[in-house]
């Protein structure tokens, strides 16, 4: 949900007001973003993926870190948009300082909530592209299914699988599979 403000904010400001508040915050184009907190079936799928990829992962060269991390994604201008995706697999680890990640994560899952699902479906799913994130997941608690985007060679989004049920692979992260049911069981 977006933080009511007159006109957008400098980064430097984002940092200031980020620093004073205990607040998951967002920042994207002048605009500061307040994350909701999550529900406990949120949390539940997300502790799930996060100990199959951790478990998949470990000892290779990309990592995974789950919420709240900040994700910094910049461009050519050095503008930069703060997100705090729920899970991100990141492979370059020369991006890293103690804080967060100034870089582009290999695959971004999100966990929507009604409070949040344009803001995921549309809005972060455009950022991403942008910033050529090679594989965007969204996972619906609410409805029970799973999206999953992949850039294509024009690097544009092409959905990879929109499944309620059955088994859905990462192509992004080789051996990442997700048993859809499996994912909504409490």
């Amino acid at each position: 949900m977006k933080i009511p403000n007159e006109s957008p904010i400098t980064y430097k400001e984002y940092l200031e007001l980020k620093s004073a508040s205990n607040k998951l915050l967002e920042y994207i184009d002048g605009v500061v973003y307040m994350s909701p907190s999550p529900s406990t079936s949120h949390q539940r799928i997300s502790m799930k993926l996060s100990v199959q990829l951790g478990s998949l992962l470990m000892g290779k060269e990309c990592e995974v870190l789950a919420a709240p991390f900040d994700v910094v994604l910049s461009d050519e201008e050095n503008n930069q948009k703060v997100v705090i995706p729920d899970l991100s697999v990141i492979c370059d680890p020369s991006g890293f300082d103690e804080q967060r990640y100034v870089g582009v994560p290999k695959l971004i899952i999100e966990i929507i909530s009604p409070s949040n699902q344009a803001h995921d479906l549309v809005f972060k799913l455009n950022l991403y592209q942008k910033y050529k994130v090679q594989e965007y997941w969204i996972v619906n608690p609410l409805q029970k299914y799973v999206q999953v985007f992949t850039l294509n060679e024009d690097g544009q989004y092409e959905i990879l699988a929109n499944e309620k049920s059955g088994t859905i692979r990462s192509l992004a992260v080789p051996g990442f599979e997700l048993d859809i049911e499996k994912t909504f069981d409490s």
